[in-house]
């Protein structure tokens, strides 16, 4: 029942990229039983096409979620309720049988043990499958033409391990079955379900940052690059057309709408700062790579300058204008020789 569970793990929980963005298509699934002791358990899955998930699972959920409307692929409903309550028959079958053998093996409380299995397409034509156990994050067996073989750095519990699950004959034809049919049939029918949502092309979004570092008269700088999609992506500081050597890049790491997020460190002299730029390249930027450079002034700075220049100097001119009226009408009329005689003789006269 084990292996009946691994092996249809595989239909369940998936990754890969879409055939025709990438040459390679792999699906696979990651599953975790974290046993804590004989009575309480805890065991999740997810699944992945490539770098993107759509399939998670809990033992305590009631069943597997899909990440995406085209998670099934062309499977119907009812074909995968049936799979999923034979899945969760077998997982709970799995810790049994883990139970049963933790002394035999010397498994000792708390430990966890880890599945991954899959199958991947190479330029949509050829196969591969992978189908592998660890315990506790460290390699113990895996399955290889038909067979399971101990890992090496399993010892004498991987031997022990091996020899039973070898015993089950028939379901280790199953489990070939599984990886040599079910498994491709899935991964194509989700490539070509999910066609438009695996070849999104998602342009990056990329801002300079800099921040004083520990070292004397040195400054970090940091490239930020987030949003983009799909993964794959070139970041790098340069000097001129020199790549800075000393760059560091972060882990790429997944925003919550499926894209992704990414940091290029460089630690430099604050003297040494002239000409250096961080160059971002992307599938979805067709060759137009963003250049950021770090001593140029940004566009926002130029919109303002250019809208606030126009204004200073119209605001000037009405000021001037409007000193220039105000002085006018508090300055009194002058009076003509003729009119200032005529006001003097009809004051003589009153």
């Amino acid at each position: 029942m084990l292996f009946l569970q691994i092996s249809l793990l595989v239909v369940l929980l998936g990754g890969g990229d879409s055939e025709d963005a990438f040459p390679d298509q792999i699906l696979r699934a990651i599953g975790t039983l974290s046993l804590h002791n004989h009575s309480w358990t805890h065991s999740w899955g997810s699944g992945w096409l490539g770098e993107l998930q759509i399939k998670r699972w809990k033992s305590n959920s009631g069943g597997f979620v899909s990440l995406r409307p085209w998670s099934n692929g062309n499977f119907s409903n009812k074909e995968m309720k049936e799979i999923e309550v034979f899945v969760q028959r077998s997982h709970n079958e799995f810790l049994h049988l883990l139970h049963n053998h933790a002394s035999e093996w010397m498994l000792e409380y708390p430990f966890e043990v880890q599945c991954i299995v899959g199958c991947e397409l190479h330029s949509g034509e050829s196969q591969a499958s992978l189908l592998g156990i660890c315990l506790s994050g460290s390699g113990l067996l895996s399955f290889q033409n038909n067979t399971w073989v101990p890992s090496p750095e399993g010892g004498t519990r991987a031997q022990q391990v091996c020899r039973l699950f070898n015993q089950y004959t028939f379901t280790n034809q199953v489990i070939l079955r599984n990886l040599r049919d079910t498994c491709p049939r899935y991964l194509l029918s989700a490539l070509d379900a999910g066609k438009a949502d695996l070849q999104r092309q998602v342009k990056p979004e990329a801002w300079l940052s800099t921040h004083p570092n520990p070292g004397p008269d040195h400054l970090l700088l940091v490239c930020h690059v987030s949003g983009f999609y799909p993964k794959p992506i070139s970041v790098m500081w340069m000097q001129g057309e020199q790549a800075q050597q000393g760059s560091q890049l972060s882990d790429i790491l997944p925003n919550a709408d499926g894209t992704w997020y990414l940091r290029v460190f460089l630690d430099v002299e604050a003297t040494e700062t002239s000409g250096l730029s961080c160059q971002v390249t992307h599938s979805s930027l067709e060759d137009q790579d963003i250049i950021l450079y770090l001593d140029r002034p940004n566009s926002k700075g130029w919109i303002i300058l250019a809208v606030m220049l126009p204004l200073l100097l119209l605001l000037t001119g009405l000021a001037c204008w409007l000193k220039k009226c105000w002085t006018h009408c508090e300055s009194p009329p002058t009076l003509l020789p003729l009119e200032r005689f005529q006001r003097s003789r009809d004051s003589t006269h009153t």
